[in-house]
């Protein structure tokens, strides 16, 4: 069986956006290794979640510990650098933060990690990071280099159908969040002029994760310091939850072919 590294910005993003892959590959008996860049320090949190005496950066990495047992993650590493916040932010200009970190020197401290698992698949974001947080630019930037040091051939870029997520804000299903109308219009709002993800046409692949739906809302509801019960998101009904979060979507980095149909098969290619 194969390695399958999945490089992420922050504890929380391998569940929002890659944790029915994940769930599948353990699953088919590949080896899932889970390597984070930050440590999140910089992430939004309430007072409560923080318990006394604790950091936001050890309350996320207990968070994505437990996450990782939901996914069938076999091994987690961080990268060493500190979470560099929201694009045009102070804490961008940080000395140790992952946005001011040397392409060279970053590429090859995970390329010691995908030598060290001879890793034949790795996960990254698309070339803006999905939605431009400058640390996952740099996960593509540094996750590309890595791949290119290290000699993993198949390299995935995670995103997001934009198409589809515009498509998503008149869906029935959000009428059933009755009890909050307001809130509903301004998500549906921002879905509908939302830039974030990459055109239909330019994906390669969308794996549906219907299957394991479930244990995705629960690896997400595992990172409660970002992702409390009470957010937008785990509040969907099940139908809405599953039409947001139920396909993953990928660019396979370096190929010409695009667009629908799209490849559902996530492993093809990797030792079997």
């Amino acid at each position: 069986m194969a390695t399958a590294v999945f490089f992420h910005a922050h504890p929380d993003d391998e569940a929002i956006a890659t944790a029915g892959v994940m769930i599948e590959g353990s699953a088919l008996g590949h080896r899932i290794v889970l390597i984070c860049a930050t440590d999140g320090s910089v992430g939004e949190a309430d007072d409560h979640h923080i318990p006394a005496g604790s950091s936001l950066a050890e309350v996320r990495a207990a968070e994505l510990a437990s996450a990782g047992e939901i996914l069938g993650v076999h091994r987690i590493e961080f990268l060493g650098y500190r979470d560099s916040g929201m694009a045009d932010t102070e804490t961008n200009n940080h000395p140790d933060s992952f946005w001011q970190a040397d392409l060279e020197e970053a590429a090859e401290r995970l390329a010691v990690i995908l030598r060290e698992e001879t890793a034949e698949l790795i996960t990254i974001y698309d070339e803006h990071g999905g939605y431009g947080h400058p640390d996952h630019i740099q996960v593509h930037r540094v996750g590309v280099r890595a791949a290119e040091i290290a000699g993993v051939q198949h390299v995935y870029e995670s995103t997001m159908n934009r198409d589809q997520m515009r498509s998503l804000a008149d869906d029935p299903a959000f009428e059933e969040m009755a009890s909050d109308i307001e809130e509903i219009e301004r998500e549906r709002e921002e879905i509908r002029n939302t830039e974030m993800g990459t055109p239909a046409a330019e994906i390669t692949h969308g794996i549906d994760v219907t299957a394991t739906i479930a244990r995705k809302q629960e690896a997400m509801a595992a990172h409660k310091s970002q992702i409390p019960p009470e957010s937008f998101f785990l509040q969907l009904p099940e139908v809405a939850f599953a039409a947001a979060f139920g396909t993953e979507w990928f660019i396979r980095h370096g190929v010409d072919r695009t667009g629908e149909p799209y490849e559902t098969d996530f492993y093809a290619g990797i030792t079997p």
